[in-house]
């Protein structure tokens, strides 16, 4: 049996950085267990969305692929990942914005589903996952209303 939809939820996949970690490397693309890490992501989230977004500023022919929509950085350098999610914001055609990075490839729906419902608990406020207290922003849901909220923090001089 298929996936049910996160309604009014579209998927942005974070594939934009540069790879400093990695050497340069394009994260996305590199392989894990023969297959790039960005296609065991795209495997466990596209049956969620009819609206599947890749951020990606370099390789947009190989990510193509992966995603409905290709989306990049309004600005050039890499300027980190809120440079991902406004793009991403800005692209949006949904009430919510579901936020992954592209290197997790053992993500299951489970748990997506579960931040799903948690933001249909309240659904004017970011929902953002928790791992031993530590926030992890990357894993999110964001009400796309609240674009202005991330715009002002850009402007404000957050880039991570």
């Amino acid at each position: 049996m298929p996936d049910p939809l996160l309604p009014s939820c579209f998927i942005l996949l974070l594939a934009g950085g540069r790879g400093q970690r990695m050497g340069g490397q394009d994260k996305g693309l590199v392989e894990w267990q023969g297959r790039p890490l960005i296609a065991w992501l795209h495997e466990t989230v596209q049956p969620l969305t009819d609206d599947l977004l890749l951020s990606c500023n370099r390789n947009r022919a190989r990510y193509s692929a992966y995603a409905d929509r290709l989306i990049s950085d309004e600005e050039q350098g890499f300027p980190g990942p809120l440079a991902g999610i406004r793009s991403g914001l800005a692209a949006a055609r949904n009430a919510w914005m579901l936020v992954l990075p592209c290197d997790t490839p053992l993500i299951d729906r489970p748990l997506l589903q579960s931040l799903y419902q948690t933001a249909l608990e309240e659904p004017d406020r970011p929902v953002m996952l928790s791992c031993e207290g530590q926030w992890e922003p990357l894993f999110s849901i964001i009400p796309t209303g609240r674009q202005a909220e991330v715009d002002a923090c850009w402007q404000s001089g957050e880039r991570h």
